[in-house]
C-alpha cells in the first residue's frame, strides 16, 4: 500500500515534514517577517553614516599623516620634487622630545589648577544656594548665572580682552580714579589669572546646573527626616547633599580636565592684544602653529594623536580612581 505525497499547499499547513531519508524540514520564515527584524538597523545607519564619515575618517586620516613626512628632493621646485614618504614613528619621537610641546602641556596645567577647583567650587556653592528654601528668585539667578555660557567663546574673550587693555578698561579709569596699583594682566604670571577669568566666567553656569539638577532629585522625604534629628541647613548641605551629587561633580570635573588640555580660544583670541604671548602657549595652540604657520601637518597630526592619547589615559585613570573610591564608600 503506497502513500499520496501532500501537495504544497497541504505541506505548508503540516508545518515540519519528513523527507526522504526521514529528517525534519522546518518551514522558513517569510521574507517580510526577516526584514521587519532587521528594521531598526536600518534607523542607524545615518547616525553610524555621519559618526563614521566626521568623526573615524579624520581621526583614521590623521593618524595615517602623523606616519609620514615629506621628503624633499633638490631645492624642492618643480614637479616631483616633494615626496611623502614613510616615517613610522619619527613624528611621535620628535614631539616627546619637542621641550617647547612639554611647556605647553605644563603652562595648561597650571592654568587648570586655578579654573578647576575656583569654577567647581563656585558652581557647587551657586547650586546649593539656590537649592535652600530661603532662595529669593531663583528663577532669575539661575538665568543670569547660566547666561554667560550661552555667549560664544570668542566674543567672550575679546569682551574680556578689552576690558583688559588699560587705554579702554573702566576698570583700568577707576584704578587711576583713586590712585590704586593697576596690573599688567597680560604679563608674566598674569596671563594665567586672565585666561581663568574668561572660562570660570564662561562655564560655571553650566557646572552649576549639571549640580543643581542632580540636587533636585533628591527625595524631599530625607530633608524632613535630618530636620527632625536636627540638623541645620549647613549640615545637610556637607553631609547629605554634597555626597548625594558627588557623581555629579566628578562628571563635571572631567569635563574641566579635557577642557583645560584643549584650551584654545581664550589665548588665540588676546594674543594680538599683547606681546606676551607666545603662538605655542598651549598644546592646541602649539598644532595650530605647527600646521599652518610652519606647514608641517604631519608633526601637526603626530602631536594631535599624542594629545588625544594622553587625554584618553588621564580621564581614564581619573575615573577608575573615582569609581574606587565610590564603590568602597557603598561597600
Amino acid at each position: 500500500m503506497t502513500s499520496t505525497p501532500l501537495k504544497g499547499s497541504d505541506r505548508t499547513a503540516a508545518g515540519p515534514l519528513a523527507d526522504g531519508t526521514g529528517t525534519a524540514q522546518s518551514v522558513r520564515p517569510s521574507r517580510p517577517h526577516r526584514r521587519g527584524r532587521s528594521a531598526p538597523y536600518w534607523f542607524l545607519v545615518p547616525t553610524l553614516t555621519l559618526f563614521a564619515a566626521f568623526t573615524v575618517v579624520p581621526i583614521g586620516y590623521a593618524i595615517w599623516l602623523s606616519l609620514h613626512k615629506v621628503k624633499v628632493k633638490g631645492i624642492g621646485l618643480g614637479k616631483g620634487a616633494r615626496e611623502q614618504v614613510w616615517n613610522g614613528f619619527g613624528n611621535y619621537t620628535d614631539v616627546l622630545q619637542d621641550s617647547e610641546f612639554g611647556h605647553s602641556v605644563l603652562r595648561a596645567f597650571g592654568y587648570g589648577l586655578i579654573v578647576i577647583p575656583t569654577m567647581l567650587g563656585l558652581a557647587l556653592v551657586f547650586a546649593l544656594m539656590l537649592d535652600t528654601p530661603q532662595a529669593r528668585s531663583a528663577k532669575f539667578a539661575r538665568l543670569a548665572i547660566f547666561l554667560p555660557y550661552a555667549v560664544p567663546g570668542i566674543i567672550a574673550a575679546l569682551m574680556w580682552g578689552f576690558l583688559y587693555l588699560p587705554d579702554v578698561s573702566p576698570f583700568y579709569y577707576l584704578l587711576n580714579k583713586f590712585d590704586l596699583p593697576q596690573p599688567d594682566l597680560f604679563d608674566g604670571g598674569n596671563l594665567y589669572l586672565s585666561f581663568a577669568n574668561i572660562a570660570v566666567w564662561g562655564g560655571t553656569g553650566f557646572n552649576m546646573i549639571v549640580i543643581y539638577t542632580a540636587l533636585r532629585a533628591i527625595p524631599q522625604e530625607i530633608y524632613e527626616a535630618a530636620k527632625i534629628d536636627g540638623a541645620s541647613d549647613l549640615k545637610i548641605a556637607l553631609r547629605i547633599k554634597i555626597p548625594i551629587v558627588a557623581p555629579s561633580l566628578v562628571l563635571t570635573f572631567f569635563f574641566s580636565v579635557i577642557a583645560t588640555l584643549q584650551v584654545f580660544t581664550e589665548p588665540m583670541a588676546l594674543k594680538p592684544l599683547t606681546n606676551g604671548l607666545s603662538t605655542t602657549w598651549s598644546p592646541l595652540m602649539a598644532i595650530y602653529d605647527s600646521a599652518f604657520l610652519k606647514s608641517d601637518i604631519y608633526g601637526a597630526s603626530a602631536t594631535a594623536v599624542v594629545l588625544a592619547l594622553a587625554t584618553f589615559v588621564l580621564s581614564f585613570t581619573l575615573l577608575r580612581i573615582s569609581d574606587r573610591y565610590t564603590g568602597e564608600d557603598r561597600a
